[in-house]
């Protein structure tokens, strides 16, 4: 359904430092650079974050969460680790495990440097 996402950044050295440790723990490589723009590229989608190019400060979407597929709760516990080591900050409930409509989910959140809310998610057998 996608073919990327992307969201912006105030501090392109900052979010790259912090995707390519969160990032990594699920097995993405580094970033690629492109000028204003940095480039995570996987058989399943790419994900970019970029600063703004009207000029005007990047802003976190209100509302909006961006999920990452997680193999493991362990790969989850990981990638948030990383992500609080990295400048990210803890948000929601610590990780865990949630039953819902969609079944039990193991998931973990976070706010990047710049605020954009993120999840890592495994979905448990």
């Amino acid at each position: 359904m996608f073919s990327h996402i992307m969201i912006g950044t105030n501090d392109l050295d900052r979010a790259k430092k912090f995707y390519d440790a969160v990032l990594g723990t699920l097995g993405v490589p580094p970033a690629m650079v492109d000028g204003h723009r940095i480039f995570y590229i996987t058989p399943t989608g790419i994900f970019s974050v970029s600063k703004p190019i009207d000029g005007k400060p990047a802003t976190a979407a209100n509302g909006g969460t961006i999920g990452f597929a997680a193999k493991s709760p362990e790969e989850a516990d990981a990638w948030h680790a990383a992500g609080v080591a990295n400048g990210g900050v803890t948000c929601e409930e610590p990780p865990g495990v949630r039953a819902g409509g969609m079944g039990k989910l193991y998931l973990a959140y976070l706010r990047d440097p710049d605020g954009n809310k993120l999840c890592a998610l495994h979905r448990m057998g």
